[in-house]
């Protein structure tokens, strides 16, 4: 794989210089770069070739709370601009993403193994966010009520909820910092992003433009790490409220710490999405759908279509023809503009989906397509090509554990009854997509469906930045969903002003005291 040579540098080394000196990464507190405190270390590794990037500092208790001092001390004069000051730097942070795109996908590349196309594609998600965050001038308004009584009026304000902090994933390295990020400080919230260890030198690049637009110190903070750093967030009585995106365990173990301590919290689960083919969808565009959602980003989405259900006649229009297109994508470094799956993320990733993988075929599922050992691929990588596991039973693992890469378990049934059976009786209710055109399917199932996104002959039920992102069941914990109308619910609190003065009459005229000249 060819060297990056983006101009990665916050500062400090360019990515092309990682390799041979393995820097060792800084906190970003304060507006400042500084070491870690704690004393353990990671190595950051490129998954296409198992190149070491870097090593990030695994932050313990003291970095965070410094980075919580900072946000706690930046907050007063932060949340005292006008909202038109602060997003202004929302503006400014997109100008940046718009002018260094390349950049970004670059990072998100080799730090991630994304192809190409779908890095980009996430920083142009990303920046979509960006823009509705520009629009809390209007979203962010309270309402006035007059004449509640005589003489009297109430209104309800939003204020900012104080130290925000975020712990991401590794697969969306720039996008879901962005769900969070850019509402917080515009709803006058200061932020301390603790970044996927895995993943940190993008969440760097960030912090860095953000320097660039001088957005005052203390206002967003960055401190690397794993564990430890995750805890002191959740303990910290100076954080007020956390968002988290990962697994299903790690989310309810998220939800339930940081509740306990106080904080208003919004934790994204993993997920098992479903993808129903009725026997009328149109089989090209169905299938083209289909391949994008359960390979895309080599599976490691919460919102990868990991089930195909066919439905009657279904599984004859479209089996065939899937195992045909599934074969001619193309895995590869990322950084090859026709590969469609790049690697996997870790090598204990890729053994983890080798074992799901032979799990389903001891349970007596068909390995249609097996992509356990995909030719061609650089050396030291860790890739897993496509995989097709035909005549799944909903009650096998394979169809009942999130396996999180490029595994498509296939299930046949006779109605859409029993499709919508199988979708529901998931634990989990991130996203569902139905492939159809019959429009008394569609609504059926739009409406019995327990699953929070729905998609109609879409292949990923993903919701734009202007809705919320509304997973339900163990696939979100929590109230307030992740952007859209409910991202400024929840960076801010109500406050209820109910008022009247005494310098007017009842009948709304002026007192005149004596010596007034009115």
């Amino acid at each position: 794989m060819t060297t990056q040579t983006s101009t990665l540098t916050s500062g400090r080394a360019t990515i092309a210089e990682m390799p041979s000196r393995a820097r060792v990464l800084q906190n970003y507190v304060g507006g400042n770069w500084v070491s870690a405190q704690a004393p353990g270390l990671l190595d950051v590794t490129n998954p296409a070739n198992g190149q070491v990037l870097a090593r990030i500092p695994l932050s313990g208790r003291d970095d965070i709370e410094a980075a919580v001092s900072a946000a706690s001390a930046a907050l007063p004069e932060w949340r005292s601009r006008a909202i038109g000051d602060r997003t202004q730097f929302i503006f400014a942070l997109r100008e940046q993403f718009l002018k260094r795109i390349d950049d970004l996908a670059a990072s998100i590349t080799q730090e991630g193994g994304k192809v190409l196309s779908d890095a980009r594609a996430e920083v142009t998600r990303a920046i979509e966010v960006l823009e509705v965050a520009c629009a809390s001038p209007m979203t962010i308004q309270g309402r006035v009520l007059e004449g509640v009584a005589r003489g009297i009026d109430s209104q309800t304000i939003r204020q900012p909820v104080g130290v925000c902090a975020a712990i991401t994933p590794f697969n969306f390295p720039v996008l879901v910092p962005m769900w969070f990020l850019p509402f917080a400080i515009v709803c006058g919230n200061t932020f301390v992003l603790k970044p996927s260890e895995q993943v940190p030198l993008t969440s760097e690049l960030v912090c860095s433009m953000l320097e660039e637009i001088g957005l005052p110190p203390g206002v967003v903070n960055l401190v690397h790490g794993a564990h430890d750093a995750v805890n002191a967030i959740l303990d910290s009585p100076g954080v007020r409220a956390v968002s988290f995106v990962g697994s299903v365990n790690t989310a309810k173990y998220i939800y339930r710490r940081a509740a306990e301590n106080g904080k208003r919290v919004q934790a994204l689960g993993g997920a098992k999405n479903y993808m129903v083919v009725m026997p009328d969808a149109v089989v090209d565009k169905t299938v083209s759908n289909v391949l994008s959602s359960a390979f895309g980003n080599a599976g490691q989405r919460c919102m990868a279509g990991s089930v195909l259900v066919t439905v009657g006649d279904a599984q004859k229009t479209i089996m065939g023809r899937l195992k045909e297109e599934v074969k001619k994508l193309i895995v590869d470094a990322g950084t090859n503009p026709e590969a469609a799956l790049g690697p996997v993320i870790s090598g204990t990733a890729c053994d983890r989906i080798h074992e799901s993988i032979e799990s389903g075929v001891k349970e007596g599922a068909e390995l249609l397509v097996d992509g356990r050992r995909p030719a061609g691929v650089p050396a030291g990588g860790n890739f897993v090509g496509p995989t097709i596991l035909n005549g799944v039973k909903p009650e096998m693992r394979v169809a009942r554990e999130e396996i999180f890469g490029p595994v498509l378990s296939v299930i046949h049934v006779d109605s859409l009854d029993e499709a919508i059976a199988v979708v529901n009786r998931d634990p989990r209710g991130n996203g569902t997509s139905i492939f159809t055109e019959n429009g008394a399917a569609v609504r059926e199932y739009c409406r019995r469906i327990e699953v929070g996104m729905v998609g109609v002959n879409i292949g990923v039920a993903a919701s734009p930045a202007y809705f919320p992102f509304s997973g339900w069941k163990d696939s979100f914990f929590g109230d307030l969903h992740v952007h859209g109308w409910d991202a400024v619910e929840f960076f801010t609190r109500k406050k209820t002003i109910t008022s009247r003065y005494f310098s007017r009459g009842e009948t709304g005229k002026y007192f005149v005291e004596q010596g007034d000249k009115h």
